[in-house]
Formats: C-alpha cells, sequence, structure tokens
C-alpha cells in the first residue's frame, strides 16, 4: 500500500489527462489523507471542466469564421486613458481551436499572471505585432486617431497576413480587410483576448522604463494614469515630456 506522502506527490506531478485514472485507483482507499486527497483531485478536474467550458464560450466569435479564414486576428488597445506614455495596440493571429488557459481581458488579470500569458502567447501565437502612438501624437490628432493609428500599425507588423479582424468595440478606418466590432471583446473573444494582453504588457514595460527616466512620477506604479499622487505630482513639478498636454490641461 502507497504511502499518502507518496500519493500526494503523485498527484502533484501528473497531468491533468491522468485524474481519471488516480480518482479510480484510490477512490477505494478508505485512509482519510487519501480521500482528501481524491476529494482535491476532482474539485481540480471540476475547476478545469469550468475553464475548458469558458475558452470554448469565448471562441464562438472565431469559430463563424473558421469555414471562411484560416488567419483571424484580434485587436485591442492599452492606454487609451492615462495622463501619460503611449497607447499601444495589439494585434494577435492565434491556431484555430487553440484555448490558452486563464486567458482573458487584461484588466481582469493581475500583472504576473499577464507576464505568464504574454509569454505563451508570443510562443503560440501565429502572428504577433505591435503599434504605439506617441504622447506627441495623441496631442496632435486626438487619443481616438492616435489609437486607430496604433492599431494600423499592429496589423502591418503582423508576419502573417490576416485575413478578418476581430476588434474592441472598434471599427479600424484605412484598413482594407473585413473587420467585427466586439462591444467587451477582451472578454469575449480569445483572439482579442489575446491581443489586450500583448498591449497591456507591453505598455506597462514601457512605463517602467520611463520610471528610470522620470522616477519623481511614479510611473513603475500607476502606470501614467490619473492617480491622485500622480495628479499632485504634475501639479507641483510640473509635466515631463511623456505627459500628454491635450489631458493635463486642467491640472497645470
Amino acid at each position: 500500500m502507497a504511502a499518502i506522502s507518496d500519493i500526494r506527490r503523485e498527484l502533484s506531478e501528473m497531468s491533468s489527462s491522468e485524474w481519471p485514472a488516480f480518482i479510480e485507483r484510490y477512490v477505494t482507499d478508505q485512509r482519510a489523507g487519501v480521500q482528501k486527497l481524491v476529494e482535491k483531485c476532482r474539485k481540480q478536474m471540476e475547476k478545469a471542466a469550468e475553464e475548458d467550458a469558458r475558452l470554448e464560450h469565448m471562441l464562438v466569435y472565431e469559430k463563424k469564421y473558421y469555414k471562411d479564414y484560416d488567419y483571424i486576428c484580434g485587436i485591442d488597445e492599452a492606454g487609451r486613458g492615462p495622463l501619460a506614455g503611449p497607447v499601444v495596440a495589439g494585434a494577435v493571429i492565434l491556431p484555430k481551436g487553440l484555448k490558452i488557459p486563464y486567458l482573458n481581458d487584461s484588466k481582469q488579470l493581475c500583472a504576473k499572471r499577464r507576464e505568464e500569458l504574454f509569454d505563451i502567447i508570443m510562443d503560440k501565437a501565429l502572428a504577433v505585432g505591435v503599434g504605439t502612438a506617441s504622447p506627441e501624437r495623441i496631442d496632435e490628432i486626438n487619443i481616438l486617431q492616435a489609437t486607430y493609428e496604433a492599431m494600423r500599425q499592429a496589423v502591418t507588423e503582423l508576419k502573417v497576413k490576416p485575413q478578418i479582424l476581430l476588434n474592441d468595440a472598434v471599427l479600424i478606418p484605412g484598413l482594407d480587410l473585413p473587420q467585427e466590432k466586439i462591444i467587451k471583446g477582451d472578454a469575449r473573444s480569445l483572439s482579442i483576448a489575446a491581443a489586450s494582453v500583448i498591449a497591456k504588457v507591453t505598455r506597462d514595460r514601457m512605463m517602467v522604463a520611463y520610471d528610470e527616466i522620470f522616477p519623481e512620477y511614479g510611473f513603475a506604479k500607476h502606470k501614467g494614469y490619473g492617480a491622485k499622487a500622480h495628479i499632485e505630482k504634475i501639479q507641483s513639478i510640473g509635466p515631463c515630456p511623456i505627459h500628454r498636454r491635450s489631458f493635463i490641461t486642467h491640472f497645470i
């Protein structure tokens, strides 16, 4: 009879495909410690099934186009609202049917999870593109047009030409491609969710780098958004070169 410590280690080291066999093997073992491990395994299976169902639901929009298109591209942005820094767009083409566990709207994920998913997306995606528009460009043409510009750039950076675009809440002018606008798309489409993670992580890393250049503003912490401490710093020492002048007129 296997020791409970060995069974615990067995469960911790096995893949999800082995869980049913684990339960079958130990379900008749009456030791309380073993039954707790069996119950733990059951709960892991339930959570995995729920996550798979969530991911399947987030492929509904992609599956509409599987028959006609091989390269379906999700597009999203990060940084439309901050007082400082660029707006960044991500464009991602995922293999058909790919499910990346825990992938979701980047705003619903902690920083650690976003970083983990960023690496997975970069590894598994057929193509990833990133576009940016600087604070100066935002001031020059306004944030909406700058966002469109960053999105167009992200599409042109793709190494595989997309056949259709799934966009989070917008239709991008100036692109000769079919597009579908999906409200709250980053929470409803895996392709858009992947793009949201790419855009968010890329922008956050940029703001951390800017924090090294302008440490007095705390960009690494608030990423340029309108936190109270950020606004107070603008009011006390004035803006720096990456502040969006059109966003801070009522603070200075």
